[in-house]
C-alpha cells in the first residue's frame, strides 16, 4: 500500500490502514509505505513568505521530498516480491505519469477519495497543468482496478477505466458507537451543533454563521468545532477542540446534530461524506449541504439537506425543537451506516477488488 502521508493523516487511516487487520485475518500480508510526513511539505513549495523565509522553507521541502522519493524508488525497484500495489492518491507528487509508470512494474489498484485529478489543473499547482494535468487520468487507465470513494468520482474514473468499483470512506462501527445516554438535553440547554474536520475545510463553516446567529436569537446555541479554527458568531457559544484519535468519538457523542457545510464547487462535489458518516455511526442526526456525496449519504430518515441559509435555519429549528425526532433520526443513521458505510460492509468489496486485480495478471 502506497500512502501519500503518514498514518496520522485521516485519508491514510480511512482508505488504507483501516483494512489491514481484516485483510491479514483473510490471509493477506500487507506492507504500508508512507511517502511524506504531512501535506506541509508540498505547501512549503508554494507558500508565500518573505524572501529569506521562503528560500529556507523551499529548500527544506525539497530536501524532504528528495529523501522520501529515493526511499520509495528503492521500494518500487524491489516490488516484485509483492503480488499487488494499492496506490492512494499519488505515487510521487510533481512527477509525470510516464516516470511513475516506469517504476510500477507489478499490477496496481488506484484508489482516490477526493477530486485529486484537479490538483494540477487548479489551485497552487495549476501552472503545472501542461505537464501534469492528465496525470491521474493516465494512472487510472493503467490500473487493473480503480476504487473511488463515491459515485461522482467513480463516474469520472469510468472515462479512463472499465473496471471501477465504489469503495466508500467507512468507519469501524465497533469503535464509532452511540453514547450510552442519548444527548437529548433539556429545552433550556444549548442546542449543540458539532463539526469535525481540518484547517483546510474549516472555512466552509462560514456558511453556518448567518443561520446559527439567527437561531441564537431564539434559543441557546453552542457550536463545537473539532480539528480546525472556528468562526466567531454573535450570540453563539463557540468551542474549539483539538482533534485526537482518542477524543474523536467522545466529542462526537456530545453533539445534538452533526454538520457538513460545503460550497458547490468542482472540488467539493468530489468529496466523500466522511464527517457525516462519523456522526451518523455515533447515532447523531446530521444536516449537510446538498452537494456531491452528501446527497447519497443522508437519506431523509437520517438527517436533513440544505442549500440556502434559510434552509439551514429551518433544519436547525426543526431538530432543536424535537429531541424525539433527533433520536429517531440518529437511530436510523446508525443502522444506515452499519449497512452501507461500515468497515464490515466494505472489507468484502476491497477483498474482491484485490482478487480481481491479481487475477487480471495471471503471470503473478
Amino acid at each position: 500500500m502506497l500512502a501519500l502521508y503518514v498514518d496520522s493523516s485521516a485519508s491514510t487511516r480511512v482508505r488504507l490502514l483501516n483494512y489491514i487487520s481484516g485483510l491479514e485475518i483473510g490471509g493477506y500480508s500487507c506492507d504500508v509505505n508512507f511517502l511524506l510526513p504531512s501535506n506541509g511539505v508540498l505547501r512549503g513549495l508554494v507558500r508565500k513568505e518573505s524572501t529569506s523565509v521562503a528560500c529556507t522553507t523551499l529548500l527544506s521541502s525539497l530536501l524532504a521530498l528528495a529523501r522520501s522519493y529515493v526511499s520509495r524508488v528503492q521500494l518500487l525497484l524491489n516490488a516484485k516480491r509483492f503480488d499487488l500495489i494499492i496506490i492512494h492518491c499519488e505515487v510521487f507528487p510533481l512527477v509525470p505519469a510516464f516516470l511513475e509508470s516506469f517504476l510500477l512494474r507489478i499490477p496496481f489498484v488506484y484508489d482516490f477519495d477526493d477530486a485529486f485529478f484537479l490538483r494540477y489543473r487548479s489551485g497552487s499547482f495549476r501552472w503545472l497543468s501542461p505537464l501534469l494535468g492528465s496525470k491521474f487520468d493516465r494512472l487510472m487507465s493503467a490500473a487493473k482496478v480503480v476504487t473511488a470513494g463515491n459515485a461522482i468520482l467513480a463516474a469520472y474514473a469510468s472515462r479512463f477505466s472499465t473496471n471501477v468499483t465504489i469503495l466508500p470512506s467507512v468507519v469501524d462501527t465497533d469503535h464509532y458507537r452511540p453514547a450510552e445516554i442519548f444527548p437529548g438535553g433539556h429545552s433550556a440547554d444549548p442546542f449543540t451543533v458539532g463539526w469535525i474536520g481540518s484547517p483546510s475545510t474549516a472555512p466552509y463553516l462560514q456558511l453556518l454563521v448567518q443561520p446559527l446567529q439567527q437561531l441564537a436569537r431564539e434559543r441557546p446555541v453552542r457550536l463545537v468545532v473539532v480539528g480546525g479554527p472556528a468562526p466567531t458568531i454573535a450570540g453563539v457559544e463557540v468551542i474549539e477542540q483539538p482533534w485526537s484519535l482518542e477524543q474523536e468519538v467522545p466529542l462526537i457523542q456530545q453533539f445534538n446534530v452533526g454538520v457538513m457545510p460545503l460550497p458547490n464547487t468542482p472540488w467539493t462535489r468530489g468529496k466523500c461524506a466522511y464527517k457525516l458518516i462519523q456522526c451518523m455511526a455515533c447515532g447523531i442526526p446530521v444536516v449537510a449541504s446538498r452537494v456531491g456525496a452528501n446527497v447519497e449519504a443522508v437519506p431523509a430518515e437520517c438527517g436533513l439537506l440544505a442549500e440556502t441559509p434559510e434552509q439551514w435555519l429551518a433544519a436547525f429549528r426543526r431538530l432543536a425543537a424535537d429531541s424525539e425526532l433527533r433520536q429517531r433520526m440518529g437511530t436510523a443513521a446508525r443502522h444506515w451506516v452499519q449497512e452501507r458505510y461500515s468497515l464490515s460492509s466494505a472489507l468484502p468489496v476491497l477483498t474482491g477488488v484485490i482478487q480481481r486485480a491479481v487475477a487480471a495478471h495471471p503471470s503473478r
